[in-house]
C-alpha cells in the first residue's frame, strides 16, 4: 500500500495555544498558519492541524497523538516537561502519575495539551510481547 498520512486535524479551543504547546515540547519553532489551521509539521511532511472548535471547550473529543522520538529528543522533551512543571503519566489513563514508563523496548511518556488532548512520546514502536 502506497498511502501515507498527509495530515490530521485536532480540534482546540485555541489552535495557536495547543500547536505552541506542542512545537514547544518538540522544541520545533514557532507553528505556521494555513487557513484556519495552525499547523506543525512533523516527520514526513505530516502535519497536525489544530483548528478552532466551533463548539465549547466540553465538547471537543479528546484525541490521542503519539509520536515516536529518538532517546535524545525524549530526554529534551522530558526536560521541557519538568522545566514547564506538567504532570505527566506512564500509563494512557493517567496512571503512574510523574513517571516514564520503559514498556515495548524503550521509554514512553504521557503529558496532556490545554485541551485534554493526550500527548505520548515514546522511544520504541510498540511491538506485541510474545
Amino acid at each position: 500500500m502506497t498511502a501515507r498520512l498527509d495530515h490530521t486535524i485536532v480540534h482546540s479551543s485555541d489552535r495557536f495555544e495547543s500547536a505552541r504547546f506542542l512545537t514547544g515540547l518538540l522544541g520545533e519553532p514557532e507553528p505556521g498558519a494555513f487557513g484556519p489551521f495552525a499547523t506543525v509539521r512533523v516527520a514526513n511532511g505530516v502535519t497536525i492541524d489544530y483548528a478552532d472548535s466551533i463548539v465549547d471547550r466540553d465538547r471537543i473529543v479528546m484525541q490521542h497523538l503519539a509520536f515516536l522520538v529518538s532517546e535524545d529528543e525524549f530526554d529534551e522533551i522530558c526536560a521541557r516537561i519538568a522545566e514547564r512543571g506538567l504532570p505527566y503519566w506512564g500509563g494512557p489513563h493517567h496512571q503512574e502519575p510523574q513517571q516514564v514508563n520503559h514498556r515495548h523496548h524503550g521509554r514512553g511518556v504521557y503529558v496532556d495539551d490545554p485541551d485534554g488532548h493526550a500527548i505520548e512520546f515514546l522511544t520504541h514502536p510498540y511491538v506485541e510481547e510474545e
